[in-house]
């Protein structure tokens, strides 16, 4: 009788409670503040549906078949179903994790999905959705739910828009407080509100300043770029001028750069989220007299690259302030410039 072949596919040995407890403390220390909210966000959705469609909790690996119902769930309007994925919707509608029974965007699936797997790989566990039937399921699933990309603001803040706001945040700390984050965040580049939000007055250097009237930023990573690799950025200007009055009146020595404001107009010690980034920008275009919607944070990034389309600036050098890793993505700002306005139009004069 012939000794059977040794397997060749090698055993993936268990982690010891120890090692997985390192290795999750590895994880959470290394991934980025935002990045961990939305796996905890995630998760708690997970487990929710889990119970709701399964009256299980989640296992480790998951099971493929759950996989593949999690998709089919998330990838139709059960608006007019009457089966066990729409009550499992409801059920989750019930507690705040769903706002409606619509087949959710592909782009929020596609984030669930890539927190499930991710903690399976936290686990040291292979994915349920690497197998050939999930991954072609949910490639046809996102072809079927595609719907046009809405634009993150409705409008873009170009300098003109800017200008409108800026006269509205008047003398108090809180609109020097308020001026100098929307030119930062503008003339920086366009910055996301997540990257003003977590700026340190450490970042700020003010050495060239007084001579040169230059202020050096140094951010510690973007969504484009890796900690340690993101290049200074400059404010010139007004800008600089904005900034540097509000570290000198608010007393900015150390810390947040960026704090909410009390009702006697002191600042906190506390950092500012990005929601607060968000609300100062709904507040100040309100106050400028903008309709509401008219635009988001987002629209700092979006009119500082319109109006360098507008200016003539090259889209490369603009491309060096906003960070952006795709010429194609930052072309389509300048694409948005009406051809009327283009100023090439008037190169013979």
């Amino acid at each position: 009788m012939s000794t059977p072949a040794p397997s060749l596919t090698p055993l993936t040995p268990a982690l010891s409670e120890a090692d997985q407890a390192a290795l999750t403390d590895l994880y959470v220390r290394g991934t980025p503040p935002n990045t961990l909210r939305a796996y905890e966000r995630d998760l708690i959705y997970l487990m929710a549906w889990k119970l709701a469609a399964f009256d299980t909790p989640l296992t480790w690996p998951e099971d493929e078949n759950v996989a593949l119902r999690f998709i089919l769930d998330h990838s139709r309007d059960l608006s007019e179903a009457q089966d066990s994925a729409r009550e499992a919707a409801e059920a989750l509608i019930a507690q705040g994790l769903r706002k409606t029974l619509a087949c959710p965007a592909p782009s929020t699936l596609d984030r669930r999905i890539a927190s499930w797997r991710a903690f399976h790989r936290m686990k040291n566990l292979g994915s349920p959705f690497d197998a050939p039937l999930i991954r072609q399921t949910r490639g046809k699933a996102r072809r079927a739910a595609a719907r046009r990309k809405a634009p993150k603001s409705a409008n873009p803040i170009t300098r003109d828009v800017l200008e409108q706001i800026l006269d509205s945040c008047g003398h108090s700390l809180r609109g020097i407080r308020d001026k100098a984050i929307l030119m930062l965040g503008w003339a920086s580049g366009g910055r996301r509100r997540s990257e003003i939000a977590a700026l340190m007055r450490e970042d700020v250097d003010l050495r060239d300043y007084d001579r040169d009237g230059v202020i050096w930023i140094n951010m510690v990573a973007t969504k484009t770029t890796d900690i340690g690799k993101t290049p200074r950025l400059v404010l010139k200007g007004r800008a600089a001028e904005a900034l540097a009055f509000w570290i000198k009146v608010g007393g900015i020595d150390d810390g947040p750069l960026f704090r909410p404001i009390n009702r006697n107009d002191d600042p906190l010690e506390r950092r500012l989220s990005p929601d607060g980034i968000y609300q100062i920008v709904q507040n100040r275009l309100a106050a400028a007299g903008f309709p509401k919607g008219f635009a988001t944070p987002h629209g700092l990034r979006s009119g500082f690259l319109t109006q360098a389309a507008l200016d003539g600036a090259p889209i490369q050098a603009a491309m060096r302030l906003s960070l952006h890793r795709s010429l194609a993505q930052a072309q389509k700002y300048y694409d948005d410039v009406d051809i009327v306005d283009n100023p090439a139009t008037e190169l013979l004069g």
